[in-house]
């Protein structure tokens, strides 16, 4: 019985590797873009002169990078990202109790 779920729980975590490998590029993508964005951003000369919106309007590569940043947080990359590790903690901390 015990081989059996260890078994399934190998295979659904094993399942989840492609998406969540998926989900690490796009976020690796994103947030590099944003980087990158807001390196661009911060070391214009004209951000300091113009106001918060328009300097935003400047650079449409960082807003865009921004938003979609932002966007993806709110989906909930972040618990897609960490759902592997997340289920084999648990499985881990529940069976500890019966010393499994």
């Amino acid at each position: 019985d015990l081989k059996a779920f260890e078994r399934r729980l190998t295979e659904y975590i094993a399942c989840l590797q492609p998406a969540t490998g998926r989900w690490r590029m796009i976020l690796i993508v994103v947030s590099v873009c944003t980087a990158t964005g807001a390196w661009n951003w911060l070391i214009d000369p004209e951000t300091q002169k113009v106001s918060f919106f328009t300097s935003l309007w400047n650079h449409p590569f960082f807003t865009i990078s921004c938003i979609t940043l932002i966007g993806l947080f709110f989906a909930g990359i972040h618990k897609r990202v960490v759902a592997p590790s997340i289920i084999a903690a648990r499985c881990r901390t529940v069976l500890a109790e019966y010393n499994m």
